[in-house]
């Protein structure tokens, strides 16, 4: 649907006075992440599932959010898709339509779906068209009550943010050995690959740049077989039927960068069994239990509320990833990637404290 369908749809579900009362909080984000001036801009959403609607009034609150700094917003849903699913053609027919001064922000429950056969992935097609993108994917695990948390990871000082990051970032260039340990009993050594520091800092604002929002973390991959200790989550557990909020924390035996050994209650049987099953479906299955991320959580806004994209930006937190990092300068390729989000890390750096 589009326009005022989705406006419609919005009114029928008692969500539309919701997106025009946090609209204003969402401007931030179209001048300061993304520079807006006089771009198309297109906001893809979907509806959601019962009682977890967040990927349309995210979407809603967009549109409004950009018509009140006078732009002409073009605003979609879809119903949500998941993986092998294709994007509704009339979404893939509107970015098509989309030249290079243009602006594409999509929040989805899961994924936005395949571009019907255009360059593989959504991300890299913005790209190579020159537009400025924003995502906020797997919405759909949350409910919609949790929007102001939500809205407040996105209303955010970016330019203080930004320093933060740049500062996490420059130590992190110029270290070699990690170390974290946390009072539930994380400690854990590796090495630092420090060519491949990435800063997910919300800054946007060039064409043909984007990424995720919220913002609020630098991440890298360890180098191969470098991670060596004990994992304990304590936030929150990403598996294959979403993020589990931890209530009996999870205890992982890592060696040589391997996941050798998984200790808990139910959360511990659900992260053993995403394992297994990737291991048996996967075309790269020696990837699925190695260590391929290491991120830092920098956002003064975001908690822990059992959805990954927000969990692993809060600050106070850091968190271990299994499984594929080729996107982002490693090379381990796996058909899952697993945040697992722990709080309270004391890191050190060639034997220095960070301070964040």
């Amino acid at each position: 649907m589009e326009g005022s369908d989705c406006i419609d749809w919005l009114k029928k579900k008692d969500l539309l006075d919701i997106c025009k009362e946090n609209s204003s909080k969402l401007k931030v984000v179209f001048n300061d992440c993304l520079n807006a001036k006089n771009e198309s801009i297109l906001i893809i959403g979907d509806i959601g599932y019962n009682r977890k609607h967040l990927a349309a009034v995210l979407s809603g609150t967009y549109y409004f959010a950009a018509k009140k700094l006078g732009f002409k917003p073009r605003l979609f849903f879809q119903v949500p898709k998941i993986r092998g699913d294709l994007a509704d053609k009339s979404i893939v027919d509107a970015i098509d339509f989309l030249g290079e001064r243009s602006i594409v922000i999509s929040c989805v429950s899961d994924r936005i779906g395949s571009l019907r056969g255009r360059i593989k992935g959504y991300r890299k097609y913005c790209e190579k068209k020159g537009m400025k993108f924003v995502t906020t994917p797997s919405l759909g695990y949350v409910e919609t009550s949790h929007i102001n948390c939500l809205i407040n990871t996105l209303s955010i000082n970016y330019p203080e943010v930004q320093k933060n990051h740049k500062k996490v970032k420059s130590i992190l260039e110029r270290g070699r050995e990690l170390h974290i340990r946390t009072t539930a009993g994380t400690n854990l050594h590796m090495k630092i690959d420090a060519k491949n520091i990435s800063s997910s800092d919300g800054n946007y604002t060039k064409y043909g740049t984007g990424g995720n929002l919220p913002a609020g973390e630098v991440f890298f991959p360890p180098v191969k077989k470098s991670v060596q200790g004990i994992l304990v989550v304590d936030g929150s557990s990403r598996t294959r039927n979403g993020t589990e909020l931890i209530k009996n924390p999870i205890k992982i035996r890592i060696e040589k960068g391997d996941v050798v050994d998984i200790q808990g209650g139910r959360e511990a049987q659900l992260l053993r069994e995403t394992l297994s099953w990737a291991e048996r479906n996967a075309q790269y299955p020696w990837g699925i239990r190695k260590v391929c991320e290491l991120g830092i959580g920098l956002n003064p806004k975001a908690k822990i509320i059992g959805s990954t994209i927000i969990d692993e930006k809060s600050l106070g937190t850091a968190h271990i990833a299994f499984g594929s990092n080729n996107w982002f300068g490693g090379s381990i390729y796996a058909m899952t990637h697993l945040d697992q989000v722990f709080r309270n890390p004391k890191i050190t750096v060639d034997g220095r404290i960070l301070s964040i």
